[in-house]
């Protein structure tokens, strides 16, 4: 599933009109009926009022359409029409004709502060007063309108996207953001949907098919993509009949310090339950015993040292590597990671303390260019790319940094983005619970596991954090988010792998 921007969302409504033969009326009627429809079905036989707001625009038009079906089908309905230009698009002024013949009391025009309505704690407001067409903030009485009903007790829906909010780029001012429960947005989501800074205007959101041309929307270049299940099932490589361990690769885990054995623990666990065939942990001398006790399954090297690694010597060629967890960063460990980076061939997976000493030591970049999948975490991006003044430029600093260093960064978060080069792939699975200690020990030991399956690394990246994301879900759905431990998601892995099988059939 593609997001696009507001100019490609327009050029799809042009080609539309064009192949579909009709004009831009009857779109709004058939965008309009699947956001009635919605409704009917939310709404069954309510008796709240239901208070429109609408702009002068094209949303304003779908608010107006949306108003005379609900009230051709019984409910009470007052539509006001946010009258904050003299401009009004032709399609609002058609609908609004269409309106005053069919119930001329239900409209009010709002022209100042002294106009807004008093609405009930049970009513609903639909917000239709901006669109996606927005390029700069509300000011004024309309900003104050949008204030209001936000500090309203009824429930809030928006249409298409919250008025006052940028599809694709940075609030200007978050005080002027209608901060809806719903958003009903057509055909495609917006890119502020995802992001810390935006989201939370946005709430729980549908996407509603209104058959816009299928050509140009496969075309289209995206802004970003959401992993879906469809793509989940492209990318799987089922096991091979008589495949065995070496069909699927030998996992390297490298890191522990003491104190910090559980990390490795966690993310040589999650390698075996996604799929490695072999897992090796590579820790001080102090963990073998934790690493042999936890996972009799795990081959363990350990180094000299008995707290910390001081040296990365193994015995054979890994099939990928994941590094960094608990290693902490005496001068020992960075100079062992150091020498490490600069030998080693195998694709890399480089999280928590590996991140940051790379962070210190800029030179070690050269050395996981085109091999590398870096995981994370906020700070440790900051460290990373150097800090941002919104969620955009945070992106555009990733995409550059993925660029210049030929790395794949993915960016752990409410929606797990992962970023290659100058392409944005979003991760929808997932929940509040997974923000636990060790969650991201087990996202590196699963994206390790997969790419010593075989996966290449954006396939690894994509798959992995899909199903580690599914994992949680699933353990969320037993048993609460608040009580998910890391070691949950490991263990329902395997509910996932069956839950994307029983789909592929």
């Amino acid at each position: 599933m593609k997001i696009l921007s507001p100019s490609q969302i327009h050029q799809a409504d042009s080609a539309t009109l064009q192949k579909q033969k009709i004009n831009s009326i009857q779109l709004m009627e058939r965008a309009s009926q699947t956001i009635f429809e919605w409704l009917a079905h939310w709404l069954q036989d309510s008796k709240s009022t239901i208070h429109i707001f609408c702009g002068v625009g094209n949303n304003g038009g779908d608010g107006l359409v949306v108003g005379r079906l609900l009230v051709e089908k019984g409910y009470q309905v007052m539509i006001y029409v946010v009258d904050y230009s003299d401009k009004h698009s032709g399609d609002f002024t058609e609908n609004l004709v269409r309106f005053e013949k069919l119930n001329q009391r239900k409209i009010q025009f709002i022209k100042s502060t002294e106009s807004f309505p008093e609405i009930m704690s049970e009513d609903l407001i639909i917000d239709a007063i901006f669109g996606i067409g927005l390029n700069r903030s509300p000011q004024g009485w309309i900003k104050k309108l949008i204030q209001y009903l936000n500090h309203s007790a009824a429930y809030k829906i928006a249409i298409d996207i919250p008025s006052g909010l940028f599809a694709n780029c940075a609030l200007t001012d978050a005080d002027a953001v209608f901060k809806a429960n719903h958003t009903l947005t057509f055909h495609t989501s917006k890119l502020a949907f995802y992001l810390p800074d935006t989201a939370k205007y946005v709430g729980a959101f549908d996407i509603l098919d209104i058959g816009l041309d299928t050509e140009y929307l496969e075309n289209a270049e995206p802004l970003a993509s959401i992993i879906s299940s469809v793509a989940i099932q492209k990318i799987y490589i089922p096991r091979e009949k008589f495949g065995y361990k070496n069909t699927y690769g030998h996992a390297l885990i490298v890191g522990g310090s003491y104190g910090k054995i559980g990390s490795v623990v966690l993310s040589a666990k999650a390698a075996f339950r996604i799929g490695a065939g072999l897992v090796t942990a590579f820790v001080p001398k102090y963990g073998l015993d934790v690493l042999q006790t936890s996972i009799p399954e795990t081959m363990t090297l350990t180094d000299i040292e008995d707290n910390y690694i001081t040296e990365i010597l193994v015995d054979f060629q890994p099939s990928a590597i994941g590094i960094g967890m608990g290693m902490g960063k005496k001068q020992a460990s960075v100079d062992a990671l150091k020498t490490f980076f600069c030998t080693n061939k195998a694709p890399l997976v480089i999280d928590a303390d590996a991140l940051n000493i790379i962070s210190e030591n800029r030179d070690l970049l050269q050395y996981i260019s085109n091999n590398a999948i870096l995981t994370p975490h906020v700070g440790e991006l900051k460290r990373l790319v150097g800090d941002w003044k919104d969620d955009y430029e945070k992106l555009e600093k990733v995409k550059k940094f993925s660029t210049d260093h030929q790395v794949i960064v993915v960016i752990k978060g409410a929606y797990t983005m992962i970023v290659e080069n100058q392409r944005i792939f979003i991760n929808t699975t997932g929940n509040p619970g997974m923000g636990t200690a060790g969650s991201g020990d087990a996202l590196t030991g699963v994206i390790t596991g997969l790419l010593s399956q075989g996966y290449n690394k954006l396939s690894a990246a994509i798959f992995g954090v899909y199903m580690h994301g599914k994992a949680g879900d699933i353990a969320a759905a037993k048993m609460g988010q608040e009580a998910i431990m890391a070691g949950d998601i490991i263990e329902n892995i395997s509910s996932a792998y069956m839950e994307l099988i029983k789909d592929r059939n």
